[in-house]
């Protein structure tokens, strides 16, 4: 009986042919499970309109699910907040974790084509990085990846984008999403 052909990401693929040996030749790691690979994507949205209208977290949660592809889950406030009208345990945003086949599917479109759509576009801070190997960036509209439709949108929400990697430095991570095509500004 013939095994069955396993789907592979073309990012993943494209990590294991040339992102890898190239981490290789300029860190010059010994073992090659020393090489940084991408851990998980961790996307968040916060709808501050939701203090008025409570359906307007399931909204976002749902435009979150088609972004990933992936049911998010809704976060709540943990404890009131008089001046900003929230009271406890209130949804008021949704947040969605990917790892393996997504996250690089998500990665893929991330970078070759929502990022192209944004207008103004002068590329990824490299300063976004928090000391562990962490990329952060924050997306203005939700509307620059091609599975929202334009047209049904009533409102645009900002989007978190958390990319975690396993590499000790930010240098290191910088070079490994440098060579997965993240576009860094110089």
């Amino acid at each position: 009986m013939a095994e069955a052909e396993t789907y592979k990401p073309r990012l993943k693929s494209f990590y294991e042919d040339s992102v890898r040996a190239q981490m290789i030749e300029k860190f010059g790691y010994k073992n090659p499970l020393e090489v940084p690979v991408l851990e998980k994507v961790v996307l968040n949205m916060g709808v501050g309109e939701a203090v008025n209208d409570s359906k307007k977290t399931q909204i976002a949660a749902n435009d979150l699910a088609k972004i990933a592809g992936q049911k998010p889950v809704l976060t709540r406030a943990r404890q009131a907040i008089a001046t900003f009208k929230i009271r406890e345990n209130m949804a008021i945003g949704a947040k969605v974790t990917l790892r393996k086949t997504r996250m690089y599917e998500f990665v893929d479109r991330l970078v070759t084509v929502a990022l192209p759509r944004v207008r103004d576009f002068r590329g990824l801070s490299p300063k976004s990085f928090d000391g562990r190997g962490n990329f952060a960036m924050g997306v203005k509209e939700h509307i620059i990846f091609p599975e929202i439709d334009y047209d049904k949108v009533d409102q645009v929400w900002g989007l978190d984008i958390i990319v975690c990697t396993t590499a000790k430095t930010d240098e290191e991570a910088r070079e490994l999403l440098k060579l997965m095509n993240f576009p860094f500004r110089a």
